[in-house]
């Protein structure tokens, strides 16, 4: 089964919402539902946002790519014009459409989750295993 097929399958009986402002609160929604810092996505810009429930694929598409500051932790992170991810209590994972700066480079996220034993703590990986914690309280809005 190719990728594409696999994609498709996800969004069939996904809840989908168009338009910025929707867009915005559907990922809050999710984001709070699931246990995550709301300020995880600051995406003004989001044409469409889609979630299925039943397997935790959410997608969010953008005209264009979106690059933003986390102040807190001095970190640049890059949004594609596409991001996907499954997510779960606490844990977004196979991500796809997010980097962040490293020194010089920019590095794929594949993985966020709060820490089970601290709350406090988010740990972000990439795919090869490598990954940086930082405070829950610099991604909240």
């Amino acid at each position: 089964m190719s990728s594409q097929e696999t994609i498709s399958d996800q969004r069939e009986g996904a809840e989908i919402c168009n338009g910025g402002s929707i867009c915005k609160k559907k990922a809050d929604e999710i984001l709070s539902t699931m246990n995550l810092p709301k300020g995880l996505l600051p995406l003004d810009n989001m044409t469409e946002i889609g979630h299925n429930k039943s397997t935790g694929y959410v997608w969010i598409k953008m005209n264009n790519k979106v690059q933003h500051r986390f102040q807190a932790i001095g970190r640049n992170v890059s949004y594609d014009s596409e991001v996907t991810a499954f997510v779960e209590n606490r844990r977004m994972r196979r991500l796809t459409g997010i980097k962040s700066k490293e020194l010089l480079l920019w590095v794929t996220i594949s993985e966020i989750f709060v820490n089970d034993q601290d709350p406090t703590k988010i740990t972000f990986a990439n795919p090869t295993g490598l990954s940086r914690t930082f405070p829950v309280n610099a991604f909240e809005e």
